[in-house]
């Protein structure tokens, strides 16, 4: 028991850093599961990879808690509509994930979680966000606040997110870069693909809960609770980084890092067999 539960420490830790940088969260805990496997079943693993991410989530609600909250009395009447316009704008935007992961999950599941697929949109991410922040120093930014986020580009954005079903992808950064692509600021772009977060990762982990069960061994309860809470701190510290991150540098960084990464687990592996 021990062991499993330093693991699910472990894969707290990526899991808290990860999901909100541009890297992929399930990219990285598919990786560290292929080289470091927990001995736990398929099903409570393929749990565990999506639930853990609402831990993440609740760190979101944590910081922009009052942002986020059209009910508050110190707000205006203006300021609650624009609550809510922002929150309409997050629905907008969760529908294209929403239908397509529904509909395709188990496919997805069973063909693209592995470390080919990784190590393929690790490397094919990185090349397009260091392209995209290369053309985005020519063009001028047409959105600086979510009152000029128009659902139709909420919308635009929100098919960006559908990428992310992909493992290696990274749902923070495929919405990022769509909001980039859409002529969005960077700090809009990363608080959009943040709220996104809040509802698509409620609905994922309430499904994949349902499909394993609302039982747990004693080992996987504590496993799963751990790394819960240590994604929750993790990730508390990781969006306040990126958050000071994109005010005054942009994302190539992270399109490099994928590119390293993803040509050392294509060479690890194949070494491997």
């Amino acid at each position: 028991m021990f062991t499993e539960v330093f693991k699910s420490i472990i894969l707290g830790i990526i899991q808290g850093i990860t999901e909100w940088l541009p890297i992929s969260s399930t990219g990285h805990m598919i990786l560290f599961d292929e080289l470091v496997p927990m001995n736990l079943s398929k099903d409570f693993m393929d749990m565990f990879f999506v639930v853990i991410q609402l831990a993440s989530v609740f760190a979101v609600i944590l910081i922009y808690f009052n942002k986020l909250n059209p009910f508050s009395r110190k707000k205006s009447d203006q300021e609650k509509k624009e609550t809510w316009n922002i929150w309409f704008k997050v629905v907008i935007g969760i529908i294209p994930v929403g239908i397509i992961g529904f509909l395709f999950k188990d496919p997805i599941n069973d063909y693209f979680y592995n470390w080919m697929t990784v190590a393929f949109t690790l490397i094919l991410y990185g090349i397009l966000f260091i392209i995209i922040e290369n053309r985005n120093k020519k063009r001028k930014t047409e959105v600086e606040s979510f009152s000029e986020l128009s659902y139709g580009r909420a919308f635009q954005i929100g098919l960006f997110q559908v990428l992310s079903l992909i493992p290696g992808t990274s749902r923070s950064g495929s919405t990022i870069m769509g909001g980039l692509i859409c002529k969005v600021s960077r700090p809009i772009a990363a608080e959009f693909s943040f709220f996104m977060s809040i509802p698509v990762m409620l609905g994922a982990s309430l499904v994949q809960l349902g499909d394993f069960g609302w039982t747990f061994s004693q080992v996987e309860g504590a496993v799963l609770v751990i790394g819960m809470i240590i994604s929750f701190i993790v990730s508390y510290y990781a969006i306040k980084f990126l958050i000071r991150y994109i005010q005054k540098n942009d994302f190539k960084a992270f399109g490099w890092y994928r590119i390293i990464l993803g040509v050392i687990v294509i060479f690890y592996f194949s070494l491997r067999g």
